[in-house]
């Protein structure tokens, strides 16, 4: 079943963005596809065949909605689509979060997110106004040295910090990729949409309407949107190695109470 989801509550909005990065979306073919974009033009102009049902209607709009762009009508490439964020994207967390990184793994997994956070954000942007490439480029090159710059220093500082063991330099490491993550993901939309805080957003009334321009609105959109990208990757880059971190310390006080065992049957066996 397919239904509406109000967008004027939370859960509404949440179930809502589920339904969009839906990945099996990922799987609709070409005919399928066409067939949808067909089925909505002619409801757009009131020929609908007999036996069409709302569900039907509302499924094509998932279908395109997930692989068209709405402003260019062009294809989204499957890798930057919403529906493709999470399956593609999860192989590239997963490097982000592999113990023991070298210098130069830790630069192709922090250089390999950004790019695709980058492609993504830019397929998936508003095309209604012309926007500059420069400011998608600036964006981009800011998020990636950032991100690098943030994980190799803090790296470097691990490495050479006398006061660390060899497990709490390894547990430290792990938590790396999320300050990394989180100050580049700042940088790119400072970056990307620093023009607003000089020229000011669009202000609209309850009906939608443009009511006029506003820098402090700006302001505060912009505040929000960077603590939100500051918030979103802590689940995915801060869960896994506290919980890897509680998993080894399980798993180290076995091995440890084991060795103990061991060496009192030793003990006893040498005293008899």
């Amino acid at each position: 079943m397919f239904f509406i989801f109000a967008q004027n509550t939370f859960f509404g909005r949440f179930r809502h963005f589920l339904d969009v990065i839906d990945p099996r979306t990922l799987f609709v073919s070409e005919n399928r596809l066409q067939e949808s974009i067909n089925l909505l033009k002619r409801f757009k102009e009131g020929t609908l065949p007999p036996g069409v049902t709302n569900e039907q209607l509302w499924k094509a709009q998932k279908i395109k909605q997930a692989i068209i762009h709405p402003d260019t009508g062009e294809k989204i490439l499957m890798p930057f689509r919403m529906s493709g964020f999470v399956p593609f994207g999860t192989p590239v967390v997963v490097g982000l979060l592999l113990p023991n990184q070298t210098l130069v793994s830790t630069i192709f997994w922090q250089w390999l997110n950004q790019s695709h956070n980058a492609c993504v954000n830019y397929s998936n942007r508003n095309a209604s106004q012309p926007n500059p490439t420069s400011a998608f480029v600036h964006g981009y090159l800011g998020a990636v040295t950032s991100a690098v710059s943030i994980a190799v220093g803090l790296n470097v500082l691990i490495q050479r910090a006398k006061g660390f063991s060899p497990t709490t330099r390894l547990l430290v490491q792990r938590f790396v990729p999320f300050p990394a993550v989180a100050s580049a993901n700042v940088c790119n939309v400072v970056l990307m949409r620093k023009s607003e805080l000089s020229e000011g957003i669009s202000v609209l009334d309850k009906s939608g309407n443009v009511v006029g321009t506003s820098k402090v609105a700006a302001k505060y959109a912009l505040l929000e949107t960077a603590l939100t990208r500051i918030v979103m990757p802590m689940p995915i880059l801060v869960l896994p190695p506290m919980i890897m971190a509680n998993l080894e310390k399980g798993k180290m006080g076995k091995v440890s109470c084991l060795k103990t065992q061991q060496q009192c049957v030793l003990d006893g066996h040498n005293a008899m």
